[in-house]
């Protein structure tokens, strides 16, 4: 298992860690995901069966923005 740490801007509150945590947290690959609007970042437990790639991707789909 592996643990990203991603940089999301556009978090604003509990709402919008909530919104993160719910589109990621049954995706393939994905252990464990905490959203933390204060710190504008997102950090991920992985197995082998995740693509990151995917996760950045459902995160900008719901209206984030994902830095690289």
């Amino acid at each position: 298992m592996k643990e990203i740490i991603l940089k999301v801007n556009g978090m604003m509150c509990q709402g919008c860690e909530n919104r993160i945590q719910n589109a990621v947290k049954n995706m393939e690959g994905v252990e464990l995901v905490v959203a933390n609007h204060q710190e504008n970042n997102v950090k991920l437990s992985l197995n082998e069966n995740a693509d990151i790639n995917k996760i950045k991707e459902k995160i900008e789909d719901i209206g984030f923005s994902v830095e690289n």
